[in-house]
């Protein structure tokens, strides 16, 4: 249930990457709930195409694979077809990667890297000249705690996550001029199927005793694309149940 009201983003239109399950689907559940228009892109075409059908009329789902190009222009002229112009970017799509520094493999520190980073490059390029059309608009990176601070053996992941946080400030100076914000949220440890295996979801210096759930994130997502966060650009939203905030001796 939103702590929005359900016009929060009325007359919005969002693109949505990486929206077939887990926190990507309910940052578009949480659009819709919040009365806004949404496409949903996966390279799981039978995953988003289903997340679309729950969410009905004011839902579109397209195929999309956030490392090409033609893929996103694809996928923008599909939900301007539908919809019109966006006036919103999630760029949630992105994929874990194990190895310290000394060791990880080049080709897979690559692949990390072309969906993490280059995969958020292409969505702000794809989409901002339909923000543009639509007199501005905003855009919400999802970054990481990975992108705030170093974590041992995952040379790849951190590297991804802070290069993501340096995108965003840098679109953020770019398309500023365009009435477009950019801000990036750097969840914790959140319950979904991306952090099976990685032990208890609730870590010894989490202040908050609880785990992390997908709309504690999606939450916040809809607060960056509405309007009541015009005066938030460039910025580091941090969802982590206090994870991070020091030391911490429960």
């Amino acid at each position: 249930m939103s702590v929005f009201a359900d016009d929060a983003l009325a007359a919005r239109i969002v693109l949505v990457s990486g929206a077939a399950r887990g926190m990507g689907a309910e940052h578009a559940a949480a659009v819709v709930a919040a009365g806004g228009r949404v496409v949903v892109g996966d390279v799981d075409g039978e995953g988003v195409r289903a997340v679309a059908k729950e969410l009905g009329t004011s839902a579109l789902a397209v195929d999309l694979d956030v490392t090409e190009p033609d893929d996103w222009s694809a996928a923008v002229r599909a939900g301007e077809e539908a919809f019109g112009p966006f006036t919103g970017l999630v760029t949630n799509a992105g994929i874990f990667g194990d190895g310290g520094t000394a060791d990880v493999g080049l080709e897979a520190f690559r692949q990390v890297h072309r969906v993490n980073v280059e995969g958020t490059l292409l969505g702000i390029q794809a989409v901002t000249p339909s923000l543009v059309a639509a007199g501005g608009g905003s855009i919400v990176t999802i970054s990481s705690v990975a992108g705030l601070i170093g974590i041992g053996d995952h040379a790849a992941y951190v590297s991804s996550k802070f290069a993501v946080r340096g995108l965003t400030k840098a679109a953020a100076l770019d398309l500023g001029p365009h009435g477009i914000r950019v801000n990036s949220v750097h969840p914790g440890r959140i319950s979904t199927s991306f952090i099976e295996g990685l032990g208890s979801p609730v870590l010894p210096n989490q202040i908050v005793r609880e785990p992390g759930l997908p709309h504690d994130v999606s939450e916040l997502v809809v607060f960056l694309l509405s309007p009541a966060s015009r005066f938030s650009t460039g910025s580091e939203f941090v969802v982590d149940g206090g994870r991070y905030v020091g030391e911490y001796r429960p």
